[in-house]
């Protein structure tokens, strides 16, 4: 199936266009290594063949402590913004970005979740559906680091085994330096190891590494996407047209492809070439 699908709204700001691989922040902690797309996903992309991935709105979680800085970090991506006049979630709440990705259009629903225990159980219902489930935690401050493993059973219970991309993600970057940062990112990197999720580091108040972290999250979803929608549609195709889609050489099995051809595609059959 080709996609013939043009982006909704306005063309998606540069920043926002990924062509290449977002590279990982550490190799000691990543989800993949590689640095280019999947050899079917860069081949789709190039002949349009994505299907409604165009449509697909993918769901981010972010969840961790109160304090963490999980509103910061989310409005520094999507708005550029940084309130230094701190007010806590209510419930949860959520953005929408919008990226270009290999040339097809995508994009991420970001759901900012309160970090408040009286807040959890409306929270959690929100958790269901999630592609990523980002866990954040202030690197100033290890005990939302020890939190983050709740944090994270209690989202992973609302989603099928393995249906996630994990992110643990350290805030407030800037309020450390040297062997402080050294120190802290070698227990995350540990942790995020055990969780078997990607580790970062950002500054919400800097920008550091935010831009870099989205586009990673939303590279390694679409990526993800495309294959699934490709497997997809490969298992429903009917059994006959599997065994036809290479077009044989032998007079016999010429003429059984052309008559499934006109069958499934609708179209007047090829012609045969001759032995």
């Amino acid at each position: 199936m080709r996609s013939f699908l043009t982006p909704l709204g306005p063309p998606v700001s540069r920043d926002r266009v990924i062509t290449t691989f977002p590279k990982w922040y550490t190799p000691d902690a990543c989800l993949q290594l590689k640095e280019h797309f999947h050899g079917q996903v860069s081949t789709a992309c190039q002949l349009r063949n994505t299907g409604t991935i165009g449509l697909k709105i993918s769901k981010v979680v972010v969840v961790g402590d109160l304090y963490v800085g999980k509103t910061s970090l989310i409005h520094r991506f999507c708005k550029n913004v940084f309130d230094r006049d701190y007010k806590a979630t209510i419930g949860v709440d959520f953005e929408i970005e919008r990226f270009e990705i290999a040339g097809i259009p995508y994009s991420l629903q970001i759901w900012d979740t309160a970090g408040q225990e009286k807040f959890k159980c409306i929270a959690s219902a929100y958790y269901r559906g999630a592609q990523v489930i980002i866990t954040a935690f202030d690197l100033t401050d290890v005990k939302t680091l020890d939190h983050t493993r709740q944090w994270l059973e209690d989202a992973l219970r609302e989603n099928e085994a393995g249906s996630c991309f994990i992110f643990l993600v350290g805030t407030k970057k800037d309020l450390l330096s040297g062997a402080a940062c050294e120190q802290a990112e070698a227990e995350a990197v540990h942790l995020a190891n055990e969780m078997q999720a990607e580790y970062w580091s950002v500054s919400a108040k800097t920008g550091e590494n935010v831009k870099a972290f989205f586009s990673r999250v939303a590279a390694l979803a679409f990526e993800q996407s495309v294959l699934q929608d490709l497997e997809k549609r490969h298992s429903t195709q009917p059994q006959e047209w599997k065994g036809v889609q290479q077009r044989p050489r032998t007079a016999r099995g010429l003429q059984a492809w052309a008559a499934v051809s006109q069958i499934w595609c609708q179209k007047p059959p090829l012609p045969l070439c001759e032995q």
